[in-house]
Parts: C-alpha cells; sequence; structure tokens
C-alpha cells in the first residue's frame, strides 16, 4: 500500500466516522437518535422484521425522491468535499443499516457492528476478508461471534473499505453530469438512488436480520432477499 493510498482510506473512513456519528446520535431538527428511530418503528409494527421492512421501504422512497436528499446535505456538516445529493444518500443508508442491526439486538456502539456497517454500506463481504486470517467466520457470524472478531481484521475490513468507498461512490460524477440536463438528470439520479439504495437494503437485511455477512464482492447473493414490498408504517 502506497502512502496516498492509505491517506485516501484513511480519509474515507474519517468521513465514514462522521456520518456514523450523526446517525446515532441523530441531527437536531432533521433526525432522531438511532435508539428513537428504531423504537418508532418497533412500536408501530407486530415484530421485527415487519419493522425493518417498513423501515426500508421509507428509506428507499427518501433517497429515491428528488430534493428530499439534498435537503439533508445543506444540514450535515462534512470535513470534505462532496457533493450534497451523495452525502445525504450516505446518510440515509447508513443510518438504514444501523437501523436494521440495533432492531435485531446488535451493538451499534462497537466498533465491531460499526465496521460491519460500513462493509455493508459499501458492498464488502466481511467473510472474505476474515478467512484471510483464518478466522472461522463459516457462513455466519452470531452475535456473541462479531464481538470476537480481531482487531487486526476489523483493522483489514476498514483499510478494503475506504478502497472500496472511493470506487464505488467515486463514480458518483456520472450523476452530476447527468444533472446538466434537469428533468432527464432528476430521472438519472433518482433511479441510480433507487438501484443503489435497493441494493443495500438486501445486504442489511441479510447481514443484520440472517446473521449471513457472506453478501458482498466478490460474491453477491443470487436473488433479492428484501423485495420492496410496501408495509404498514
Amino acid at each position: 500500500m502506497t502512502k496516498a493510498e492509505k491517506l485516501n482510506a484513511d480519509n474515507s473512513i474519517t468521513l465514514l466516522d462522521k456520518i456514523y456519528s450523526g446517525v446515532l446520535q441523530g441531527i437536531p431538527k432533521v433526525s432522531d437518535p438511532i435508539e428513537v428511530f428504531a423504537s418508532d418503528y418497533l412500536s408501530k409494527n407486530p415484530d421485527r422484521r415487519t419493522a425493518v421492512k417498513s423501515m426500508m421501504h421509507n428509506q428507499i422512497v427518501k433517497c429515491t425522491a428528488t430534493g428530499v436528499a439534498t435537503g439533508f446535505g445543506g444540514l450535515i456538516t462534512l470535513p470534505v468535499t462532496i457533493p450534497a445529493d451523495l452525502s445525504s444518500s450516505l446518510y440515509i443508508q447508513m443510518r438504514m443499516i444501523a437501523c436494521t442491526a440495533y432492531i435485531y439486538g446488535y451493538d451499534v456502539h462497537s466498533d465491531q457492528v460499526k465496521t460491519l456497517v460500513y462493509a455493508c454500506l459499501v458492498g464488502l463481504s466481511v467473510n472474505n476478508v476474515a478467512k484471510q486470517f483464518s478466522v472461522k467466520a463459516g457462513m455466519k457470524f452470531a452475535q456473541a461471534g462479531i464481538k470476537k472478531i480481531p482487531g487486526k481484521v476489523l483493522t483489514k475490513i476498514n483499510q478494503r473499505v475506504g478502497f472500496r468507498f472511493i470506487t464505488k461512490f467515486g463514480t458518483k460524477g456520472l450523476v452530476n453530469l447527468g444533472k446538466l440536463i434537469p428533468i432527464v438528470g432528476a430521472g438519472i439520479s433518482g433511479g441510480m438512488n433507487l438501484v443503489e439504495t435497493k441494493a443495500v437494503a438486501n445486504r442489511a437485511y441479510k447481514n443484520f436480520v440472517e446473521g449471513d455477512f457472506t453478501v458482498g464482492e466478490p460474491m453477491e447473493p443470487d436473488g433479492e432477499v428484501y423485495d420492496g414490498e410496501i408495509i404498514n408504517d
């Protein structure tokens, strides 16, 4: 790893840490802390699975709708320069993952779960990284097993996340080109957010509801786990 590559990866993790902090603590007059956010869905649905699906549906709608995401961007102060629509999309997607983890009893304040949330966001297979360190991950991580993930594995995952973040979200420049044509551009942006957020929802569901962390590069699921079904709000 070159010095420049390490710096880019570190900067990416710094950005994700900033967004994650906002996800957990909430943003005044914009969004509730993760505990309140999750509790609201739990109180309005008969079980955890239905609550998660309802929450995912609403977050997909938020990310897809034009104007809503950009509004978030203006309210989140980030230490780096990125497009407002991208910063808001990342916030909504990360909040969706963290909420799923919280509802299913994971400690979202732990370094282990935070790292898994990042990996889920960028589509990284945790098992693939863990196997390189001879960690007996198997097909699924139990919650107790997650607490025992060695620090060196977390470090390696975060390095991969940093590189993957740059590669994955660097392509968002294509969206900005589309916006040069107002109406068509809005459709391109909304469509890409729909596809991306739905993919993130599927990974979050597979990871934290089913406990399967094999999802992500280089191995993607054959079919969708969360089908976008509209559940009670």
